[in-house]
């Protein structure tokens, strides 16, 4: 059974997770995590916030947003795995679904830019002599 460690600071936490203390307190004001506050303000991290940490990072590097993270992160496993929790999977198809139309308009974007290129380049080109 693994040894609990004492809680840590802030600055601790970023070092154990390779997370900068900003986005650290960007993520406490997104409610995914939350500290406890010491008499002095200075925030107090448990031992369980490190895993928690990493696996936000994991989520976050899957596309997800912070507003369906919150709802994902109680539902994780250490390995960032997600479990059959209710609404779960119904917010995880609609993150896909919005990335599948991000993608379309992209990929309509980048044809414009295509062929755009394409037309000034024809235009530049010297005529035949």
């Amino acid at each position: 059974m693994g040894e609990e460690r004492e809680p840590v600071l802030i600055g601790e936490l970023a070092e154990r997770t390779g997370t900068n203390e900003r986005l650290l307190r960007h993520y406490e004001r997104a409610g995914l995590l939350r500290p406890e506050r010491l008499p002095n303000g200075y925030r107090k991290y448990a031992d369980s916030d490190t895993a928690a940490v990493l696996r936000i990072r994991a989520l976050l590097a899957a596309g997800l947003p912070t507003r369906v993270i919150r709802h994902v992160l109680p539902c994780t496993t250490d390995k960032a795995a997600v479990q059959p929790c209710p609404g779960v999977l119904d917010a995880l198809r609609d993150q896909l679904s919005a990335l599948d139309r991000r993608a379309a308009e992209l990929a309509a974007a980048r044809e414009v830019l295509s062929d755009t290129i394409a037309a000034t380049e024809a235009r530049t080109a010297p005529a035949p002599g």
